[in-house]
């Protein structure tokens, strides 16, 4: 039979996975010669043997890739049998069987797998008494562990990672070393005898006498600890978290006040689906989210108890009503919703195996620092709060916190994007592969960055804000540490348009030292083009009508943006109509007191009188009826505030910038109604709080007819069409002067925002050239009823609607979307109709 020889290269996340040994046992399936390595541009194979045998062998590549890999593209041509082809000076004779080479160090062009979850396999050996590695925090194979957390250099192989001061023991070095073994060439791979060890230690870092809380181990004198009610910082994959019993008030209370977290939802971890139902009805999407290898926290609807205090069905099973399926108040405060997780690692699977409730599990920093990952900074940063330390002696190359999801509209959506998601690369559209090698240095809050080339993005881990001093130098550390790792020399650097964020002023220093063009990207421009960038379009797709809603933006005009229509493709954005612009009094005070947004949207649109009362004087407000209770609250809650002053400054335009934004309408809205008036905790908490507090039956099953109405109007004759919210607030005034409840006014301002949305698109669409499709991005619509109540309107419209699945609609996606708009405007420009000459 004729013997044929091909050269195979597969790109894509196929390193550390487990993709070798899989190739290996093909070769030997179907009878081929030849072999297999790692290298910088992901897996090279020569493969030997009959022309249908090679084909076969590459057609179950696809089909039997291992769990954690993703192949991006298979390239094939023919090649020299051995001996003449030959690889690192080693010849192989024609008769040799399949064999598996040691990596090849090149340029690095290939993927980073995102840290994994405990499988099956691994879990099922921690929990087994009889196994090897019974209760071994460490266990871990090619198909889970950490990756991107340990890794320090490309190819991936153990000496480039911060397993390299373990030494294998001879059983564990037969397994990394037999292909047929799912250990093989596992980097971190380990056991009681040669690998990380954890231990127990006080606040002070004295060590723990064991015998007193258990029989086992330091991890289960852990659990002892936390069911006595005590604080415990755990060195996790990719930092350290603070954890505590979820159903025990005091020591949820005492964590609270400790991290300086005033309101601010705590994350939850569960032993399995079936203590999360009781608390959640857990759906199939989201039972598979949580049982995924990336492992998320994922943001569940709390459970409705039924009369009687019966809880309602779940998809895993019928909850009982029992005391310990109650969580602290402290919890979530104020909130519809629990985001919970399921155990990431070994480590996590034994602390929570004798916990009777979820642990809360966040961060280990005190509120808006970055996480700490060294066991000395730990103690130091951490001792104030933890009353114990469960640490471990694997160091972490750096943090990655936890990735948050939520399903909306029948699809996953990330929130923040970080374990188990990052830093696997985005492939971009048809066009780009063309564009040069750039860096873009995303926003100021819910910080990321992001490198591309040759097509491809690659997405930062979460990273926060920058406004930290700490989080900033993490920033800083984490650039250079992806430079380094994917040896990626940018030959452009892409800003936001704020003059004063930290990420461009960073981004214009790099640019000097080392000579790289910048280029300035305007933030709502960004917000479209990511939508565009993760939805796949090509780099010459025709213009979309864009929807961008968010807290603030900078403007091409020097003012600050918000609630903004565009037209825009990668190149190219246009506005074509925004929110009615609207005072900020306070300016960055009127983002943390939410009251400040509700005078000056009332000023600016229906007056003192309307809120008071028709033809009322603020004497009036003293005096209420029944009736008008509420609607007087608000107004003798204003009527205290310095009415005078704030007129004068709105008037004079001291200290109060005019922004169109719509998460400071939600702001005013949710002050209104009594939901953060006076101050707001942490960012877009008035927001969350509105929105969790909302009747689905109304937002669902009522009229539109009853929905609070907006207008359109044009504050001049040359200028763009405005939304005004001069309608809603009237109607919303009126409710709230016949005593309508909260939640139902919650409903009728999100239901008819989504309207208004609708209405102000299709108005718009004759400026856009008719624009088919409309991309939705900012973080706004991470609020699940307005995204699912505009995708339905708009869908009903005829209109193809993209927004976001793979990267956060909010900040966190942003430097995605700088990255594809300064690729797109470094390569030749197309010409699309729907652009006028005038308007380029």
């Amino acid at each position: 039979m004729a013997q044929s020889s091909e050269a195979i290269r597969i790109r894509g996340l196929v390193q550390g996975v487990g993709f070798r040994p899989t190739v290996w046992r093909l070769a030997e399936r179907y009878g081929l010669g030849g072999w297999v390595t790692n290298d910088g541009d992901g897996v090279s194979i020569l493969a030997c043997g009959s022309p249908g045998a090679v084909q076969a062998f590459v057609a179950a590549l696809v089909r039997e890739a291992p769990p954690l890999a993703r192949i991006d593209a298979i390239e094939r041509r023919a090649a020299l049998p051995p001996p003449a082809q030959a690889l690192q000076a080693e010849a192989l004779p024609a008769d040799t069987p399949f064999r598996i080479l040691a990596s090849h160090a090149t340029a690095v062009h290939t993927g980073i797998v995102p840290d994994a979850a405990t499988c099956t396999e691994c879990r099922a050996e921690v929990l087994d008494p009889d196994a090897r590695r019974h209760r071994y925090a460490f266990t871990n194979c090619t198909r889970c562990g950490p990756r991107l957390s340990i890794i320090e250099a490309l190819p991936y192989d153990r000496a480039a990672t911060t397993m390299r001061p373990f030494t294998l023991c001879r059983q564990c070095e037969a397994e990394y070393q037999d292909p047929h073994d799912r250990r093989f060439h596992a980097q971190p791979v380990a056991c009681e005898r040669c690998g990380p060890r954890a231990r127990l230690t006080d606040a002070d870092g004295g060590e723990i006498e064991l015998a007193a809380l258990t029989r086992l181990d330091a991890v289960d004198a852990a659990a002892t600890l936390l069911r006595q009610g005590r604080i415990v910082a755990i060195k996790g994959l990719g930092g350290f978290q603070l954890a505590c019993d979820a159903g025990d008030e005091a020591a949820v209370a005492r964590l609270r006040s400790l991290k300086r977290r005033e309101r601010k939802p705590f994350a939850l971890m569960a032993r399995d689906l079936a203590q999360i139902g009781r608390y959640c009805p857990v759906s199939a999407p989201a039972a598979a989210l949580l049982r995924s290898p990336a492992a998320p926290i994922v943001l569940l609807e709390r459970r409705q108890p039924r009369p009687g205090g019966q809880a309602g069905d779940s998809t895993v099973g019928r909850a009982a009503d029992r005391a310990d399926s109650r969580l602290a108040a402290g919890v979530a405060p104020g909130m519809a919703t629990l985001g919970f997780m399921l155990p990431n690692t070994p480590l996590h699977h034994l602390l929570l195996e004798r916990m009777d409730s979820p642990l809360v599990l966040t961060s280990g920093n005190r509120s808006d620092e970055p996480q700490c990952i060294d066991n000395d900074e730990a103690r130091t940063r951490l001792g104030g709060i933890a009353d114990y330390f469960l640490l471990h002696d694997r160091d972490i190359a750096r943090r990655v916190d936890d990735s948050v999801v939520r399903i909306v509209a029948g699809a996953a959506r990330l929130l923040r994007r970080a374990r188990g998601y990052a830093p696997a690369p985005i492939r971009l559209g048809a066009g780009f592969e063309r564009a040069p090698a750039l860096l873009a240095m995303g926003a100021e809050l819910k910080s990321t960055f992001c490198l591309l080339r040759e097509g491809e993005a690659v997405l930062s881990h979460h990273l926060g804000d920058l406004e930290e001093a700490r989080t900033y130098a993490d920033y800083q550390r984490a650039i250079d540490q992806y430079l380094r790792l994917f040896e990626h020399r940018p030959e452009l650097i892409a800003v936001d348009l704020h003059p004063e964020y930290l990420s461009r002023k960073l981004g214009q220093q790099l640019s000097q030292q080392r000579g790289i063009a910048l280029m300035r990207i305007q933030h709502h421009h960004a917000h479209i083009a990511a939508c565009l960038a993760e939805n796949g379009l090509p780099l010459d797709a025709e213009p979309v009508l864009g929807v961008a809603l968010d807290g603030l933006g900078y403007g091409e005009d020097g003012t600050l943006w918000g609630g903004e229509f565009v037209l825009a493709d990668y190149r190219r954005c246009r506005r074509l109509g925004s929110f009615l612009p609207v005072a900020m009094p306070g300016g960055a005070r009127a983002i943390r007191e939410p009251w400040r947004n509700t005078y000056a949207q009332l000023m600016a649109t229906v007056g003192w009188e309307s809120l008071a009362g028709t033809g009322a004087s603020e004497s009036a407000a003293s005096a209420p009826d029944a009736a008008g209770a509420e609607a007087l609250e608000l107004a003798r809650f204003l009527a205290a505030k310095p009415r005078a002053l704030l007129d004068a400054m709105i008037a004079r335009g001291i200290n109060s910038p005019r922004a169109s934004s719509c998460g400071r309408l939600f702001d005013a809205v949710a002050a209104a109604i009594g939901v953060c008036r006076e101050h707001a905790a942490y960012e877009g908490q008035a927001a969350i709080e509105l929105e969790a507090l909302l009747d689905r039956h109304t937002l669902e099953g009522e009229s539109d007819e009853l929905a609070y109405p907006f207008g359109i109007t044009r504050p001049a004759a040359d200028a763009l069409p405005c939304l005004t919210s001069a309608p809603m607030w009237l109607a919303l005034l009126a409710d709230l002067r016949r005593a309508t409840p909260a939640p139902v006014i919650a409903a009728r301002f999100h239901k008819g925002l989504a309207i208004a949305i609708t209405a102000m698109v299709c108005q718009l669409r004759g400026e856009a050239g008719a624009a088919r499709t409309v991309a939705l991005s900012g973080g706004v619509f991470q609020n699940a009823a307005l995204l699912e109540q505009s995708i339905m309107r708009l869908t009903r419209c005829g209109l193809r609607v993209l927004s976001h699945h793979h990267v956060p609609a909010n900040d966190g996606g942003l430097s995605l979307g700088q990255a594809a708009v300064a690729a797109a405007r470094a390569l030749p420009a197309g010409g699309h109709p729907a652009w006028r000459p005038s308007c380029v």
